[in-house]
């Protein structure tokens, strides 16, 4: 059996002898491989292929072929997965790449303080569009529970220009 479990586990079965796939195929008949290799090897069709023929017919069309590059290829979810799963999940910037601050809030200066609505509708009323959409822009970064809100008041603003 050792002989036998050498080629199954490294993927060599179709090197043993036809007498050994015989002994195969006469003791494990539920395993088709060793059928299928004796039937390929002499040039005929496999016994149970052919019984089990008219059952996987009325299932339906034969099932499609396996992509195998599409088995292999790694998508995007998988790669974010795959770093997720990492114990140590700090990003190192390579030599050469500028170290920049990444930012997590918008930077408001002083005169920002003074955004309102208010002040963006007296703005719309004077016909000053551009700092009304401005004024609008900063509300959304200082509320953004109503950035939709006021982004299609800035799309409005916009397109009446």
């Amino acid at each position: 059996m050792g002989k036998l479990t050498e080629y199954l586990t490294s993927g060599r079965l179709a090197e043993l002898p036809d007498a050994e796939l015989e002994r195969l195929a006469v003791r494990w008949e539920w395993f088709p491989v060793p059928r299928r290799l004796l039937a390929a090897r002499r040039g005929t069709a496999d016994p149970g292929a052919v019984a089990g023929a008219a059952c996987r017919a009325s299932f339906g069309p034969e099932v499609p072929p396996v992509d195998a590059e599409l088995l292999t290829t790694v998508s995007a979810e998988e790669l974010i997965d795959r770093f997720l799963q990492e114990e140590d999940l700090r990003i190192v910037a390579e030599e050469g790449e500028p170290e920049t601050e990444v930012r997590t809030e918008a930077e408001l200066d002083e005169e920002d303080d003074m955004v309102s609505e208010e002040l963006a509708e007296i703005y719309l009323a004077q016909g000053f569009r551009d700092r009304a959409a401005a004024t609008y822009r900063k509300l959304s970064l200082r509320n953004p529970e109503k950035s939709v809100y006021f982004a299609e008041i800035i799309h409005k603003i916009e397109s009446n220009n």
